[in-house]
């Protein structure tokens, strides 16, 4: 016997990439895309505005290991936007919440040398880690 499944109506307003939807033709890859449970992040900082070019071009070129520990801790869909005088926004899906993708990257030997790669780069406290520093942003508005 053959299950049927839900109409289109009871899906509606799902995400239509999750797992749980029938109607998402690829639903062994949904983790990758969207996850019902992911949450936005948004975050500020502020980089110094001497150093923004050099900053940029570090950005172009990130270590491939910094890039594995950040898919590892489930930072998706990441992206930094900068202003002119150096003001920062980061953007990204995280899997859990901000606190949980700190804390799992806070334990990665690349994130540890990046963060001090970085850290003269940014208007923080003498000795303080960049990543340590990021004012995480309200969402206030959000459509699909």
């Amino acid at each position: 016997m053959v299950e049927s499944l839900p109409s289109k109506q009871a899906v509606a307003g799902s995400n239509p990439v999750s797992r749980s939807n029938p109607f998402n033709p690829y639903p062994a890859f949904a983790h990758f895309i969207w996850s019902d449970a992911m949450k936005r992040v948004g975050f500020l900082l502020k980089v110094r505005q001497d150093m923004l070019d050099e900053y940029k071009t570090h950005h172009r070129n990130v270590w491939p290991e910094m890039l594995d520990a950040l898919r590892r801790n489930g930072w998706r869909n990441y992206s930094l936007f900068a202003r002119d005088d150096g003001l920062l926004f980061g953007y990204f899906e995280a899997e859990e919440d901000f606190a949980a993708a700190l804390e799992g990257m806070s334990g990665e030997d690349a994130n540890a040398r990046w963060q001090e790669f970085m850290a003269p780069y940014f208007e923080i406290p003498p000795g303080a880690k960049p990543d340590e520093m990021m004012v995480e942003l309200e969402e206030v508005f959000h459509t699909d």
